[in-house]
């Protein structure tokens, strides 16, 4: 019988320093693996099929498809570590078949209509005259945060942890570090984007003075800032506007990937900007865009111009 939480330490570890996964990756797989921990106390502790069989099931039972998929493959994970350094003469999982049945859910939208409505609302609120000095500084620079997010398709982790060298407005440019350290760059091509963003930039360069500017988006105490701050401000203008959905970081990158899907950009190139491995992950877009195919068909069909007799 092995140490779990000692082995389990020891792979967090290795994930962070040689791996280099995400700190949002890293605390998922430590709940998944602290997890699996509580449930072997309550077997005879054997890293075996049988075991590993029963927590695939008690997974499966307790959690929607894609979680529990997620918790099992951090635990096949861990298993294949195990075996890689020598610490178990047998890869546990190697006899085990595993199959998820996923439902084909499409990614949720934004109504460009609704953007408009939001960012309508924020500019509005920035030119009140009953702004206090502070008041018009927030709302600089949560136009900054939106219209980043809008305008790049950037992962709301990524957008946190942009550092402030990463946005060149200069170029129009923002350099993101994505998953599994991968480094994309993505261009900025609307000038009232670049000035949203100028502003909020010379806002905060007046206000640091001398002190040293690591992230592009950051607090008081010039930590970055968390990604529960620009859900907290999507909410706040959300709420504010009156739009009655509700709005997440992640809606505004499925957003901007089904709009310019519409628009006819090639998959590839929406591949690249958002940062995907695998094109299969950006096709799904397509499903998107085929849905709007109705609509557009009925009112733009060019056949709705005969006028036949």
């Amino acid at each position: 019988m092995i140490d779990l939480n000692h082995h389990i330490s020891n792979y967090l570890y290795h994930c962070k320093n040689h791996k280099t996964l995400s700190p949002h990756s890293l605390k998922a797989y430590s709940i998944d693996l602290r997890q699996f921990i509580e449930f072997m106390k309550a077997t005879n502790g054997e890293l075996n099929r049988d075991n590993l069989s029963d927590f695939i099931a008690e997974m499966h039972k307790k959690y929607k498809p894609k979680s529990a998929k997620r918790k099992i493959a951090s635990v096949k994970a861990f298993c294949n570590y195990l075996f890689f350094e020598g610490i178990v003469d047998n890869d546990p999982f190697a006899r085990i078949q595993l199959r998820f049945k996923e439902p084909f859910v499409l990614p949720k939208t934004i109504p460009l209509s609704v953007i408009s409505t939001l960012f309508e609302k924020m500019y509005g609120d920035l030119h009140k005259e009953t702004n206090t000095s502070k008041q018009r500084n927030r709302i600089i620079r949560d136009i900054a945060v939106l219209e980043l997010l809008f305008a790049t398709g950037v992962r709301v982790s990524e957008l946190c942890s942009l550092k402030a060298e990463d946005v060149d407005l200069l170029y129009g440019t923002v350099k993101i570090n994505g998953k599994g350290s991968k480094e994309r760059v993505v261009y900025i091509g609307n000038h009232e984007v670049i000035a949203a963003l100028k502003k909020y930039k010379q806002l905060k360069d007046t206000s640091a003075g001398n002190s040293p500017q690591v992230f592009f988006f950051e607090n008081t105490y010039h930590h970055p800032m968390s990604e529960q701050s620009v859900r907290h401000v999507i909410d706040n203008y959300t709420e504010k506007a009156g739009i009655s959905q509700h709005l997440t970081p992640h809606m505004f990158r499925h957003s901007f990937a089904t709009l310019l899907m519409e628009e006819g950009v090639d998959t590839r190139y929406i591949q690249k900007l958002l940062g995907h491995s695998s094109i299969v992950t950006t096709q799904i877009y397509t499903h998107v865009a085929t849905s709007q195919q109705k609509e557009i068909l009925t009112v733009k069909h060019p056949r709705n111009k005969l006028n036949l007799k």
